[in-house]
């Protein structure tokens, strides 16, 4: 059975999406907003992913790009934005294929089975008998909280706003999103990421502090950079 993201933020719409695919015997998923939508297609992967451009923390261009970065699963835009420029541009920017609203669920049905058939992930629902292909194999691009870090893109961004890094804070942010929810000591971060373990552990500290400053935390109220005292550092999500 083909699985499907359906990722849009209006409740009426997004259930009748899910009821229409359900119907056509694809396995829906569901996300309200982008970044949501990146946590589900890191953590689990799926055959498809229907996109709506208008979401409420991330424009659906930038939520498209990330997704790249993520995963090549096919996607398919549906959104009510039919400026020609805009088409060209999302489709430029990855889509396999883009949907004005208002649409029939007959022709969304119809538009996913041929992006399914031309990317050859899966065959199209209800074709019996047919073996399904594995899901895209996703790659190190992490999302944590808001934050999304693409380490072959080199982009982070916090809450659908690009942080500006510089090579050595990117590279520090990236590891330990890498290694989110884990303690990495200031000595492995100086082997791993500086390659240079006889450097001062001051210098992580300087990083850090940087960091923390573009993250908008403090060391004294962190949000996702925790020290865990006399261990190390650990990336996690904000409760």
């Amino acid at each position: 059975m083909p699985s499907v993201l359906v990722v849009e933020d209006d409740p009426s719409i997004r259930q009748s999406l899910i009821e229409v695919l359900s119907e056509h015997g694809y396995a829906v998923r569901s996300a309200a907003d982008g970044f949501s939508a990146l946590r589900e297609v890191t953590q689990t992967p799926v055959d498809a992913v229907v996109l709506d451009l208008g979401l409420p923390d991330l424009d659906g261009g930038d939520a498209l790009r990330m997704i790249r970065g993520i995963s090549s699963v096919p996607v398919l835009v549906a959104t009510a934005r039919d400026d020609e420029s805009e088409i060209i541009k999302i489709l430029n920017a990855g889509a396999d294929d883009y949907l004005v609203k208002p649409f029939s669920g007959g022709q969304l049905v119809a538009r996913l089975s041929a992006v399914l058939r031309r990317t050859s992930h899966v065959p199209p629902a209800g074709a019996a008998g047919a073996p399904v292909a594995a899901a895209a194999e996703p790659l190190r691009a992490t999302v944590v909280g808001e934050l999304a870090v693409d380490p072959g893109a080199r982009t982070a961004y916090l809450a659908g706003r690009e942080l500006r890094l510089t090579r050595r804070e990117f590279d520090l942010l990236a590891f330990l999103a890498h290694h989110s929810g884990q303690v990495v000591s200031k000595r492995r971060l100086l082997t791993e990421v500086w390659r240079e373990p006889y450097v001062d552990d001051q210098t992580v500290d300087v990083h850090l502090s940087s960091l923390r400053r573009k993250l908008g935390e403090r060391a004294a109220a962190p949000r996702y950079l925790l020290t865990v005292r006399g261990v190390g550092i650990k990336l996690v999500a904000p409760r």
